[in-house]
């Protein structure tokens, strides 16, 4: 039977003007994109990275938030330079990205700039908003991505300034956490379909036989298990039944 591969791109950008939806319309440039890429679930080693030599001087807002000046891009590629790479990253993924219009709308306005006829990027990968689903999961919430990382305990630490491959880097992480559930159910149906691959595979253990070691729960899968919880429960709007449980027994 053959496997089915699902290739994903989670990606952010960082531009000369603050980051609010419509900038690209005021002349403002992309300066940074920075992109992982996650292949069945899994990150792999394959990333993109770039500095961008903008066509404008950077706004001194967006400069208190990523902290990229204009010498630095200076001696830095242009867009043109660098579109047919990105291009072939990204063509054909998923792309994940947190409030994807605001960069969706950068790259296309980029790339139409070029006059080469390139279409819209929905035309050619499928487009996953994560804040769309963040405030699925958690409504009323802060669902940037520092909210996100307190809420699923991933280090942040190094996140001082916005930076486009630290932020896709730290956005897959939670992404993957936050759709732990789907290949939840994914794995439970092919489990069931291939029960004779796994049944010969099982051994049962005789309790006389040996006694087992009790590993407990460190803080930091205490914390996520809390977190997986929080999403059933907002998903199904009911109590789980691990902490039904956890009542009845105190």
């Amino acid at each position: 039977m053959s496997t089915v591969i699902t290739r994903q791109v989670v990606l952010d950008i960082e531009t000369t003007g603050m980051n609010r939806l419509g900038a690209h319309y005021e002349g403002h440039n992309i300066i940074e994109i920075g992109a992982v890429e996650i292949i069945n679930r899994c990150l792999t080693n394959q990333h993109f990275h770039v500095y961008i030599k903008p066509k404008r001087l950077i706004d001194p807002e967006a400069f208190k938030i990523h902290g990229i000046s204009d010498n630095f891009l200076y001696n830095k590629p242009t867009f043109a330079d660098i579109a047919d790479d990105l291009l072939n990253f990204i063509q054909g993924s998923e792309l994940i990205i947190h409030n994807a219009p605001f960069d969706i709308g950068f790259i296309d306005y980029e790339f139409s700039n070029l006059n080469k006829d390139i279409p819209k990027i929905v035309k050619f990968c499928k487009i996953t908003d994560s804040l769309i689903l963040a405030r699925k999961l958690f409504p009323g919430k802060r669902n940037n991505l520092n909210s996100l990382c307190d809420r699923y305990n991933i280090d942040n630490s190094k996140r001082i300034l916005h930076g486009a491959l630290l932020d896709a880097e730290i956005l897959a992480k939670i992404y993957i956490i936050m759709t732990r559930g789907q290949i939840s159910l994914d794995f439970s149906i092919n489990l069931k379909s291939n029960d004779d691959i796994f049944i010969d595979k099982i051994k049962r253990i005789n309790k006389l036989e040996k006694k087992l070691n009790i590993i407990f729960a460190n803080k930091e899968e205490i914390a996520t298990h809390e977190t997986i919880l929080d999403i059933i429960e907002n998903n199904s709007g009911k109590t789980s039944v691990w902490r039904l449980n956890n009542k009845k027994n105190n």
